[in-house]
């Protein structure tokens, strides 16, 4: 092969794996809005209590290294607020649950309003900052409905 036709395609191939990259860097974490069926504790398998206000839902394995610093995330997110709830189900456990679901990664992050309703979906580690203002959302969007 042409050394310079080698040094293109290792380059190429380069820039493509980069792009590929920052694209995926961009999208894991972003809170996505979204709506889904009424999502109840015997659905994800739990005895786990639900919020009065909301709910944060995280699908996670055991093995997940992500999964222990989103945890850390959404809990703190959660004691912080009153009426939110932190729910963790263990998709280890519980596979058929990823299947009914569509979880494709771990940790992946449903938001759910009083009602259980799924309003937002977040794929890997989110940041704190993001999740607060959904669930301010939220609260501002109930205050306006009632």
């Amino acid at each position: 092969m042409n050394p310079l036709i080698a040094v293109i395609v290792v380059v190429a191939l380069v820039l493509v794996a980069t792009l590929i990259g920052v694209i995926w860097r961009a999208r894991t974490g972003r809170v996505r809005r979204t709506s889904g069926p009424v999502v109840s504790a015997s659905t994800l398998h739990t005895d786990a209590p639900f919020g009065d206000t909301a709910t944060i839902v995280q699908f996670s394995t055991e093995f997940c290294g992500p999964c222990r610093i989103a945890e850390r995330v959404l809990t703190s997110v959660a004691s912080e607020r009153s009426g939110v709830a932190y729910v963790e189900v263990d998709l280890t456990a519980h596979p058929e649950v990823a299947t009914e679901f569509g979880v494709l990664q771990t940790p992946t992050i449903l938001l759910l309003d009083a009602a259980g309703g799924i309003r937002s979906r977040i794929g890997g580690v989110p940041r704190a900052h993001d999740v607060n203002t959904r669930l301010d959302e939220f609260a501002e969007e109930s205050h306006v409905g009632s």
